[in-house]
């Protein structure tokens, strides 16, 4: 698991040398308890079954780090009914010598930031891209889908009961020496992307930790009083050579 700014160093170069991290981020929900016990419990459940499934293909230890911490979620709220009804999001992302390698539950973003453009690698599983193409469509104003109040409503999550959308990678995508990988709540869609691209961009050659506090700088300063709390963990792809880990 990564703290917020961490580099992968590329195996480029490196024949023969096997590096693996996984980076995942896990935005809770069920009231503040209930949201930090989620997150906490999807995190270390994803992580502990990953590496404890290594041998297996790597979509593979994916989709069973997926099922086992949607267990675990289960086996929370029997255990304490009260906590019926929470669940997290979650982005789960592997770095190996076949590049990045994920799955998705939710609206928390995953992005590839290259050569100062942005791209969204993960799909969104909230009610914002299908009020966009209600919208494309004519059936509602472009204004009225930006401010429906359910935009952020969830269509799919990690409750512990069957999961209804699942995003999965379907091959390694590979990743160059200067990218950044970037995973993060939906709080950082209050930003442009443009905005995003602009931020990554300027604080690039700072390195990952800087990246992901000046993402969560320009979170805060907009002030949106709807606004959750923002988490984002940046992932610097440095070159094998001579690399340093910050």
């Amino acid at each position: 698991m990564l703290w917020p700014g961490d580099d992968y160093v590329s195996p480029t170069g490196r024949k023969g040398a096997v590096r693996e991290l996984v980076a995942i981020l896990a935005d809770g929900m069920g009231g503040h308890a209930g949201g930090a016990l989620a997150s906490q419990t999807v995190c270390e459940t994803f992580v502990d079954a990953f590496a404890g499934a290594a041998g297996a293909d790597t979509t593979t230890r994916l989709v069973s780090a997926l099922a086992a911490a949607n267990e675990a979620i289960a086996g929370k709220v029997s255990e304490n009914p009260a906590l019926s009804g929470m669940g997290s999001t979650l982005v789960g992302v592997v770095f190996s010598n076949d590049g990045a390698q994920w799955v998705s539950v939710g609206d928390s973003p995953l992005m590839l930031f290259r050569r100062g453009e942005i791209a969204l690698l993960n799909e969104d599983h909230s009610l914002a891209p299908e009020l966009d193409r209600m919208a494309e469509a004519g059936h509602i104003s472009l204004e009225e889908a930006r401010r429906d109040p359910r935009r952020h409503m969830l269509r799919s999550a990690v409750t512990g009961d069957e999961i209804d959308l699942v995003d999965l990678s379907k091959k390694p995508l590979a990743v160059e020496p200067g990218d950044y990988v970037i995973l993060a709540s939906d709080g950082l869609q209050t930003l442009e992307q443009s905005e995003v691209e602009r931020i990554v961009s300027a604080y690039a050659a700072d390195g990952a930790k800087a990246v992901a506090q000046a993402l969560i700088r320009a979170v805060e300063a907009v002030r949106d009083p709807h606004q959750d709390n923002a988490t984002v963990v940046a992932v610097r792809v440095v070159p094998a050579a001579g690399a340093a880990v910050s």
